[in-house]
């Protein structure tokens, strides 16, 4: 990957729908080989897809909190992954080092939708504790993240 590849990365980041002829324009390369340069980082799975940003606000889901678990056991592990990928209101789940094993990011429309999935979460027989924090604002967000290069 060379710095080319970095710059047509730029900008399917900033606009994943961009055309070839665009991003050929923003960065004076052929459209035919910015085509071939996005199949190669298709095909060498740099590129894993193309996805939409939704607002969960415009959804009217206004309350987002990162729940901490901890498990009695690791035998929990299977059956607590199966659970939160089964719900809706989990945006993510990290498996983790320290005091608690995952990190739930949870998405809803109101405490009574995070209380539900704190009750959902805190029922499960492998759950020993949970601790969870309320998300007043998020500061930066990026899932594509690319190193810096000129």
């Amino acid at each position: 990957m060379d710095n080319i590849d970095m710059k047509i990365l730029r900008c399917l980041k900033k606009n994943a729908r961009l055309a070839a002829s665009a991003i050929s324009e923003e960065i004076n390369l052929s459209v035919s080989a910015v085509i071939e340069r996005i199949k190669k980082l298709e095909n060498s799975g740099l590129i894993k897809g193309y996805t939409i940003d939704i607002d969960q606000k415009v959804l009217g889901n206004t309350m987002e909190a990162l729940m901490e678990v901890s498990l009695k056991h690791p035998d929990y592990y299977e059956d607590f992954v199966k659970l939160v990928g089964s719900n809706n209101s989990i945006a993510a789940c990290y498996y983790q080092t320290g005091h608690f094993d995952f990190v739930l990011r949870i998405i809803t429309d109101s405490t009574e939708g995070l209380d539900n999935v704190y009750k959902v979460v805190k029922g499960f027989e492998g759950v020993a504790s949970t601790e969870t924090h309320i998300v007043l604002k998020t500061v930066k967000e990026d899932s594509a993240l690319l190193p810096y290069v000129d």
